[in-house]
């Protein structure tokens, strides 16, 4: 197992006792409690149903932690309402890019699971096939605005960053963090850093 499954499993339980911790955008929802785990087998029939292999970090999240609630925004989905979307093309370079749901003629391209709800078409995904397999991305299904792609290595250093911007009490635009200092301010809407 995961070195870091343990040590994410201990600081979760500590994040809502923590006086001066960030506020995470949609915890009200999910209260820092995470889900059933999930079994081998129940990963095991989500993959062949979807013909995908998840990331083993993911995996092991799923098996050891939690299979839903707990995570940045409104939390991790529960895995019936995962589901498959490809990124569109590029209108023009630099431009955002929405996503699509990959229906079986798209599953040539790359694949990206929607794990964890953010609300309106808002997309909080995890790569699963291609150059981004492990990663996460943020964006827009629609195309306002993103992706952007996390800089952290795999999903549990992107929660587990989560985690510790929390408990620094940290603001982070692409968390949805806000710190109590900012939040306690009368222009906080204008004094909150783009990262």
């Amino acid at each position: 197992m995961d070195p870091r499954i343990a040590r994410i499993r201990r600081k979760l339980a500590a994040i809502p006792f923590q006086a001066l911790r960030s506020h995470s955008f949609g915890e009200e929802k999910h209260q820092f409690r995470l889900g059933p785990k999930l079994t081998s087998a129940h990963i095991a029939a989500f993959e062949a149903e979807h013909d995908i292999a998840l990331p083993d970090p993911f995996r092991q999240f799923l098996r050891h932690d939690g299979g839903s609630g707990a995570a940045p925004f409104y939390g991790i989905m529960p895995v019936e309402r995962w589901s498959l979307f490809v990124m569109n093309p590029a209108e023009e370079p630099g431009a955002p890019r929405g996503f699509d749901a990959a229906g079986r003629e798209s599953r040539a391209s790359d694949l990206f699971l929607h794990i964890i709800e953010m609300g309106c078409a808002d997309v909080c995904l995890l790569g699963v096939t291609g150059p981004l397999t492990g990663r996460i991305l943020i964006g827009n299904s629609d195309g306002y605005w993103g992706p952007n792609v996390s800089s952290a290595t795999d999903f549990l250093d992107w929660y587990e960053r989560w985690l510790n911007h929390m408990s620094d009490g940290r603001d982070n635009r692409a968390l949805e963090l806000t710190s109590p200092r900012l939040r306690a301010h009368p222009n906080r809407h204008r004094m909150a850093p783009k990262l």
